[in-house]
């Protein structure tokens, strides 16, 4: 099925919002181990959380390498949205950042490689490449919120609110800009249905190992052994990735991608977008947010 920009950009309601200046009290009083007082469930999630900042400037390049090309007003306005939202999330999670290294976690050497391993994609790779794998990693970290904040219990181990919070923003703004990475790959560059599909294989691979070597990484700083690394690791991955896993959500929208029609759109926001919103609206808390747009998962 051919799709028209016109239907896909021209005509649909943006709800794109740039929040700026929000203060999560990112500090040290944050447990060390938050998410259920475990150390392996922590440290993936803190694993996923350390590659933003560097991610979010890769992905802004990518899409600003075709900005001169973009001819619909639309496009434009909200490429400009995009790289502001992108801009305030790899703030937040540089703050984030901070507190890990206070922890004694290796958070230079992470970004270190990937800062590395994104530079050699962009000398080495084609624009179209890298704006290909960019949508694709918009579209897993659109669809998170799905894994993450569907069904209250999932999130119900977080102990500390700060980083409940920062991880439901940072959610609700990549549902708002979850098709404009996508919609420049298509319309603006012409990215073949090929290299669409190729590039999400090889990020969901590229992910997942990045994902082992760093929580590897972490729970070597705090001090595990080998063998007990290997059955954290054993016991985080399965947590993540068995049958009822926290990431099973995401097979059926992951497999979505690959039909040649697919399109970010076509996936609506999940429930509580609203109340995000408007507890948002009237408090500018981005905690109290957080913590309505929990409670209003399902149960």
């Amino acid at each position: 099925m051919t799709v028209s920009i016109t239907n896909y950009i021209e005509n649909i309601p943006t709800d794109i919002t740039v929040r700026e200046s929000l203060d999560f009290k990112l500090d040290s009083t944050i447990p060390k181990y938050w998410f259920d007082n475990d150390p392996v469930k922590t440290r993936m999630l803190e694993a996923v959380c350390a590659t933003f900042p560097e991610g979010e400037k890769y992905f802004i390049q990518s899409v600003r390498n075709f900005r001169e090309k973009i001819q619909s007003p639309r496009l434009k306005e909200e490429v400009r949205q995009f790289i502001r939202q992108e801009s305030q999330h790899g703030i937040v999670h540089t703050q984030f950042n901070d507190l890990l290294r206070q922890q004694g976690l290796p958070i230079n050497q992470v970004e270190e490689a990937l800062k590395k391993k994104l530079a050699f994609n962009q000398s080495k790779l084609s624009p179209e490449m890298n704006l290909a794998i960019t949508a694709a990693c918009e579209h897993l970290t659109a669809i998170f919120v799905e894994c993450f904040f569907r069904n209250h219990e999932t999130m119900a181990g977080v102990q500390d609110v700060r980083v409940l919070a920062m991880l439901a923003w940072h959610s609700i703004e990549e549902m708002e800009h979850k098709s404009v990475a996508y919609d420049v790959m298509q319309y603006v560059a012409r990215v073949s249905y090929l290299k669409r599909a190729g590039a999400m294989l090889f990020l969901t691979a590229d992910m997942t190992r990045e994902l082992i070597v760093n929580t590897n990484a972490f729970l070597k700083a705090d001090g595990f052994s080998f063998p007990k690394r290997m059955k954290l690791l054993a016991r985080g991955l399965h947590w993540g990735f068995n049958r009822k896993g926290i990431l099973a959500p995401m097979a059926k929208t992951w497999l979505e991608y690959f039909q040649p029609d697919f399109h970010p759109c076509h996936a609506p926001h999940i429930a509580q977008y609203s109340t995000w919103l408007d507890v948002f609206a009237l408090t500018y808390d981005p905690i109290q947010a957080g913590e309505a747009f929990h409670r209003a998962a399902k149960k």
